[in-house]
């Protein structure tokens, strides 16, 4: 809301209303991109479950890690491509790696035989490949094909913000209608199936990475006609004085001092890694990746405000960005549940009747995106109407009114499910209900968070900033697998202890004694003899699970609502006299 003379003066008048047609290439690749990233999603918990015979427990370790990595490798890829390749090798690289992935999960699960009680090992080989080369490949990827969206225009053209709004509908049509497309072809309730949606997320993938290698020399140019994204040049800035965002000029020498600062810190914050890698590891009973996670998290933010550089209003405003990433975590534990748990619920407990076929579970995962491309105009909207009537939330109270809808979601489905058994199917209402007010919950939180780091981050800190803020969703999506983790056991367990003549639900509920046989049964199984619990609570239905999101995002909302006005004093800028 802040826009001083100075800026606007800066702003040269855009030289045509149309955009560049080299947004279209990075709108139709970035669409490509996210259909075979969501379509791969909404079958990867499914694949997991009833091709891989793995349990809801590990399948939801696997789907953490796995969508957390994906948050952390754009550091390496955003990095290889400043330094070494540029942006357009690096995100050719990255989406052959990516298609590569994909048809490695073709393959993987072209290995499935009809009936198998034991997995072939090549099939999980290739299940792990598959998801290396995704994790990598993203990394190279995301982060660079965002960047070179505002390269297309001149420096302050108007048409930048509607740019990037037509390269957000392209991300959400990708991800509307590749769960449709993947689950039509992958979720059938034929294991052997899964195949299919694979490749089509492989083939998606080609596509997407053909369209900017056939295009880019033409179209991929900045306004001057100059392609974008090549090699980066090693050149050295010679000018005395560089403009950053600080309270005053810093001279061009001090902008290598963070690059000095770190390497004469390098041996401490390696030690102090170790550390705190170790107890988390420790903490987490030896979960590796979510120890890295983690300790990232923490080690991160030392990193900077350990900076001698740093001015006492600089601090300020990396305090705010630290704060706002640690609320962060909590959104995005609670909204990626999507491609856990809330699947788990779709497939096993929603009844997906509509007329005479039944609705795959992996349809459901359109469902946010479909509103994204429904609300998001009417978002925008409502915030310049409020804008222009002083009335706009400030972004730390928008990040709390998200994360309160993302409880009042978890409360309807919730209450959906109260007093349900386990063998009874709910209607589809409550799920998709939830999914449109967690949609309202990301428009007031996501669009904002990447704005708001760029506003508040020092240049000379902007890229770790922005590191950090992406460790935070990293360090969400982890959460996400871990409390997924807790989803309680249902008809497809008991169904599967059924067949060996075991009451599980007696079991859990300690009506039936498990002898040592049966006992050992379970853990050949990989079936659990007791409920999950949450910080002592004993979870014993869904209502208790999803009561859990309902209290996380409740609370971390109020926390937040109490600090957003402290938020805002450290976020102003000091008034000076004209």
């Amino acid at each position: 809301m802040q826009t001083t003379s100075a800026v606007r003066e800066q702003q040269p008048p855009a030289a045509s209303t149309s955009h560049p047609k080299g947004l279209y290439v990075l709108f139709a690749t970035e669409m490509w991109e996210r259909f075979s990233y969501y379509g791969m999603r909404a079958l990867l918990s499914l694949y997991m479950l009833k091709a891989l015979l793995m349990n809801k427990e590990m399948s939801s370790l696997i789907y953490g890690n796995y969508t957390s990595l994906v948050y952390l490798t754009p550091l390496l890829g955003g990095y290889m491509a400043d330094r070494y390749w540029g942006n357009r090798r690096s995100i050719l690289v990255g989406g052959l790696l990516m298609a590569a992935g994909q048809f490695a999960l073709f393959f993987s699960a072209s290995l499935y035989g009809a009936g198998q009680t034991e997995v072939p090992q090549m099939q999980l080989l290739l299940f792990f490949v598959g998801l290396g080369c995704l994790i990598f490949g993203n990394g190279f990827f995301k982060p660079n094909i965002s960047s070179m969206v505002g390269s297309l225009y001149p420096k302050g053209d108007s048409r930048i913000d509607a740019a990037y709004t037509i390269f957000y509908m392209g991300i959400n049509l990708g991800a509307f209608f590749s769960p449709l497309v993947c689950g039509t072809l992958g979720d059938t309730g034929n294991p052997a199936d899964f195949k299919w949606g694979f490749l089509a997320a492989g083939i998606g993938m080609l596509i997407g990475s053909l369209t900017f290698e056939m295009l880019k020399h033409k179209y991929v140019v900045t306004a001057e006609g100059t392609p974008l994204g090549a090699r980066p040049e090693r050149t050295v800035e010679h000018s005395p004085v560089v403009p950053v965002q600080t309270d005053g000029p810093v001279r061009a020498e001090t902008i290598a001092q963070p690059a000095k600062s770190f390497a004469s810190k390098l041996p401490m914050l390696i030690g102090l890694f170790a550390v705190v890698y170790a107890t988390i590891a420790w903490l987490m009973n030896k979960d590796w990746i979510g120890a890295l996670v983690f300790s990232a998290m923490i080690v991160a933010p030392v990193t900077i405000l350990t900076d001698p550089t740093l001015t006492a209003r600089e601090k300020q405003k990396i305090y705010v960005i630290f704060i706002l990433s640690f609320f962060v975590i909590f959104f995005w534990g609670t909204f990626e549940q999507a491609g856990a748990s809330l699947t788990f619920f779709a497939d096993e407990q929603t009844d997906r009747t509509l007329g005479a076929s039944v609705v795959p579970a992996s349809y459901f995962q359109s469902a946010n995106a479909l509103f994204i491309i429904v609300f998001a105009p009417i978002f925008a909207v409502l915030w310049t109407w409020m804008g222009k009537r002083g009335t706009e939330p400030s972004s730390p109270l928008k990040m709390s009114i998200s994360l309160m809808l993302m409880a009042v979601g978890y409360l309807i489905i919730a209450f959906g499910v109260r007093g349900v058994d386990a063998n009874t199917k709910v209607s589809m209402f409550w799920l998709i209900t939830m999914y449109l007010v967690h949609t309202f919950a990301e428009l007031c939180l996501s669009p904002i968070g990447l704005a708001l780091v760029n506003k508040l981050a020092p240049a000379r800190f902007a890229s770790l900033l922005m590191a950090v803020w992406f460790l935070a969703t990293a360090a969400g999506n982890k959460l996400a697998g871990v409390l997924s983790g807790l989803y309680p056991p249902g008809p497809g367990e008991f169904a599967k202890a059924s067949k060996e003549g075991i009451n599980l639900p007696g079991i859990l509920n300690g009506t039936t004694q498990a002898t040592a046989d049966v006992m050992t049964k379970l853990t050949e199984l990989e079936l659990t003899s007791h409920w999950p619990t949450f910080l002592g609570f004993q979870i014993t239905s869904l209502y208790d699970f999803f009561m859990i999101f309902v209290g996380l995002s409740a609370v971390a909302s109020l926390i937040l609502f109490v600090l957003y006005k402290r938020l805002n004093t450290m976020m102003a800028e000091p008034v000076t006299a004209a």
